[in-house]
């Protein structure tokens, strides 16, 4: 996958690729997360993704990412609130 938002290839730990079957979430839906969802930035690597899916109910659906020589991917979360 890549990401053109970031203009870099999105990587998945071994942990996000399982969230990501246990949460039901598609690599379609994760790469329009990556694209298009908000961004909240922890520092200048790492941040948190989130975005609404209408057809979802447990929404928000968070990637907690990193930015290296490639986007990586260190988990997916649901029921995700961002901290004001």
């Amino acid at each position: 996958m890549y990401s053109n938002r970031f203009n870099l290839n999105i990587v998945l730990t071994k942990h996000a690729a399982l969230r990501m079957l246990e949460r039901r979430l598609s690599e379609a839906e994760l790469l329009d997360l990556v694209n298009t969802g908000e961004l909240k930035y922890k520092d200048e690597t790492h941040l948190w993704i989130y975005k609404a899916f209408p057809l979802r109910k447990d929404n928000l659906i968070c990637a907690a990412a990193v930015i290296d020589s490639a986007l990586v991917i260190k988990t997916i979360m649901h029921h995700f609130t961002p901290e004001v």
